[in-house]
């Protein structure tokens, strides 16, 4: 590359010309100048820039969901309030009147599985708040609330592979007039897409 370089540019520069340049009769500083300009000519050209190289194209993302968000059993109290699932599936929690019980019924985060090339960063946008309709009647509010990995997250296994992510949220419950007990079912919106 520096052959290539100095053809271009027309400069010819051999050890005999550094040394007549070093030996030369000039002040200190200028000398010194000289020297680090000629040295910079001559070494600079071998300097290597590498960025960060482009990932493959066509760039295919494959998102398949394993695993619904669930909130397991709780009662709404006199007053309602919420229930939140951490993307991180270890805990739930609940704010107001909403009491949380334990009855056997699992509590998750939902699960997606993710294919990408490596070094793909992927950001997960969620949608509006959801409305879940029950059994018996009534409605609640789903707004998909975290993600594990952080998002934006960057992948790095190999297409083959996959690459786990989780996605917690907050359910909003109302009094136990307006939310009656049952089983609530319905959708999230949630896009991932390639930055």
């Amino acid at each position: 590359m520096s052959n290539i370089l100095h053809k271009k540019l027309g400069i010819k520069i051999n050890a005999s010309d550094v040394r007549r340049l070093i030996n030369m009769d000039m002040p200190g500083v200028v000398r010194k100048a000289v020297i680090a300009a000629s040295l910079l000519l001559v070494f600079g050209f071998f300097t290597e820039v590498i960025a960060q190289p482009l990932p493959p194209r066509p760039v295919i993302i494959t998102v398949n969901s394993s695993q619904p968000l669930a909130f397991g059993a709780f009662t709404p109290g006199a007053a309602g309030g919420t229930v939140t699932v951490t993307p991180d599936g270890g805990t739930r929690s609940s704010s107001g009147t909403v009491i949380l019980l334990n009855m056997g019924m699992i509590y998750t985060p939902a699960m997606f599985y993710v294919k990408a090339n490596p070094g793909t960063v992927i950001s997960l946008l969620s949608g509006p708040p959801s409305t879940i309709t029950g059994s018996n009647g009534g409605t609640l509010t789903l707004q998909p609330d975290g993600t594990w990995p952080a998002s934006p997250f960057v992948t790095t296994v190999p297409y083959q592979q996959q690459t786990t992510v989780l996605v917690g949220g907050t359910l909003t419950v109302g009094t136990i007039a307006a939310n009656p007990p049952g089983s609530y079912s319905g959708t999230i919106d949630v896009t991932f897409v390639q930055e």
